[in-house]
């Protein structure tokens, strides 16, 4: 077989075949259609399945391809998540989420930038990548959906400890402003101490302040119930033991300096992911380095941050572990 008809084939099999990317947004979805050679852009309703079936048989029809012909989408990983990916693979679309770094931009100083702009550029990109160009993008591993909902647990608790500290702040920034110090928020006997603080001249605090104050702590205790709440379904949890997840958790518990919160953590979020060796676990957590070497220029930038910001400060919290916990603690991962 000739070159030429080499080349025939791949471009007949390359026709055979409707790409696609997606720019959604809160209101609308920008469609990007092509072929290889050709390109069409439509918008519909954000979330409307019904319009999105109609347009890619449309597009099937204006590029002249069988209504069987095989679709590949992609789109950006974002407020979206993962729900649309599961739903036009459950249609079978071929669909990649790409990390949205990964996506090219253009250097100079003032560039063009519209959804119609965006949505051609990542089509451009998903047509090289399969072509055979695998860096072309970075194609997001999409979890499962039990996998997705378990990570719920200690997000919630990160939120809600942050709030407890906004709150606690709050409270102590209403005495401050009064000359009031020292004053712990959490104490049990909250109302009746309010009342028994003194200013500098001896009289009792404004009663606005001390209303908000109450108030503030109400908010601070329901926080505080939740808190007591998840951390109690956690414990649940891993005393049962009946699942795998609650295993692998317990597992990387017995290792040196490794307490509930850091295994959790390791498990839930990417515990569920098949590692081949550390390299990938650093690249995961952006751990990596980011030498700049150019010419004369030599220089190390810090690690790159490109991955799972909750596991990457993890890590950093827990690094002063010794060499040979370190290595088991990596070797429980993969």
């Amino acid at each position: 077989m000739s070159n030429t008809q080499v080349t025939q084939e791949k471009s007949n099999t390359r026709s055979a075949e409707l790409y696609m990317s997606y720019e959604l947004a809160n209101k609308e979805w920008k469609l990007c259609f092509g072929d290889g050679s050709k390109e069409r852009y439509r918008g519909i309703g954000a979330g409307d399945l019904e319009r999105l079936e109609e347009e890619i048989s449309k597009a099937k029809k204006r590029f002249g391809l069988p209504d069987d012909a095989r679709v590949v989408s992609c789109y950006e990983a974002g407020r979206d998540g993962f729900w649309l990916h599961r739903y036009l693979s459950e249609k079978g679309i071929e669909n990649f989420v790409v990390d949205p770094a990964s996506i090219e931009v253009n250097r100079r100083k003032r560039r063009a930038k519209t959804d119609r702009l965006d949505g051609k550029k990542l089509l451009r990109q998903l047509l090289r990548y399969c072509g055979g160009e695998k860096k072309a993008l970075s194609v997001v591993r999409v979890p499962g959906v039990m996998e997705e909902d378990e990570r719920h647990l200690h997000r919630e608790l990160e939120t809600l400890k942050k709030e407890r500290n906004i709150h606690c702040n709050r409270i102590r920034s209403f005495l401050i402003l009064h000359g009031v110090r020292n004053f712990s928020p959490m104490r049990k006997d909250f109302d009746q101490y309010l009342e028994l603080v003194r200013l500098w001249d001896g009289s009792a605090l404004p009663p606005e302040i001390k209303e908000r104050a109450k108030r503030e702590r109400e908010r601070l205790s329901m926080v505080q119930d939740q808190l007591v709440a998840l951390v109690k379904k956690r414990t649940g949890i891993l005393r049962s033991g009946e699942s795998d997840s609650a295993k692998r958790v317990k597992q990387l518990m017995s290792l040196k300096a490794i307490g509930v919160e850091t295994a959790w953590k390791y498990e839930k979020e990417f515990g569920w992911r098949k590692f081949r060796n550390r390299r990938e676990v650093g690249n995961l957590a952006g751990l990596c380095g980011t030498p700049y070497d150019s010419g004369d220029s030599s220089r190390e930038q810090g690690i790159s941050k490109a991955g799972n910001r909750r596991i990457r400060s993890m890590m950093v919290e827990i690094g002063d572990l010794d060499p040979v916990s370190a290595r088991k603690q990596a070797n429980a991962m993969v």
